[in-house]
């Protein structure tokens, strides 16, 4: 999963934040990539680490879902995770998924679990435990969760060569 995914959660603020880089083995193939989305009806952020087909994949499997349950997010997961663990199509994809509204965080695997952190932090990706470490670090500052998710991903980016400082966020 070479890349970076935090999602903050601070002051009322959900903010998920990636960088841009997609690599193919030892190089660079793109840094501007947008590995986050929002789905604007429903006030769901989302980050994806993985293959980029398969987690575009997921991410529109996951908006059908929170349709499906009337918003319903933590639902909305389990039968993500669910259909994700096992579907014969779907069982091969690989990715992790960070994903939050107002109210709940949850981390997605293709094994079938659906995580909520213990803390307002999480980090996915080859360079997700830099970035949860120095977000954790950051939520104790006077800093905007948007700041936090830029700033852990911009110390994720000098220490992980998957990661680039090509940040993008969504917040809701």
């Amino acid at each position: 999963m070479m890349t970076t995914i935090v999602l903050i959660r601070k002051n009322n603020e959900v903010v998920v934040a990636g960088d841009g880089q997609v690599s193919m083995g030892n190089t660079v193939v793109k840094s501007t990539a947008s590995k986050v989305r929002k789905i604007e009806k429903r006030d769901v952020v989302a980050g994806f680490a993985g293959s980029t087909a398969d987690a575009l994949t997921l991410f529109e499997r996951l908006e059908a879902k929170i349709e499906k349950h009337a918003g319903n997010l933590s639902r909305a997961a389990v039968e993500l995770a669910k259909d994700w663990r096992t579907d014969k199509y779907l069982r091969r994809l690989e990715a992790l998924m960070a994903i939050g509204d107002k109210e709940n965080s949850y981390i997605i695997s293709g094994t079938g679990d659906v995580l909520e952190p213990e803390g307002d932090v999480i980090g996915i990706g080859s360079g997700g435990n830099y970035a949860l470490a120095a977000g954790k670090v950051l939520m104790d500052t006077d800093m905007s969760a948007e700041e936090v998710a830029k700033k852990a991903i911009k110390v994720a980016s000098e220490i992980c060569v998957f990661t680039n400082d090509n940040i993008k966020v969504h917040k809701i």
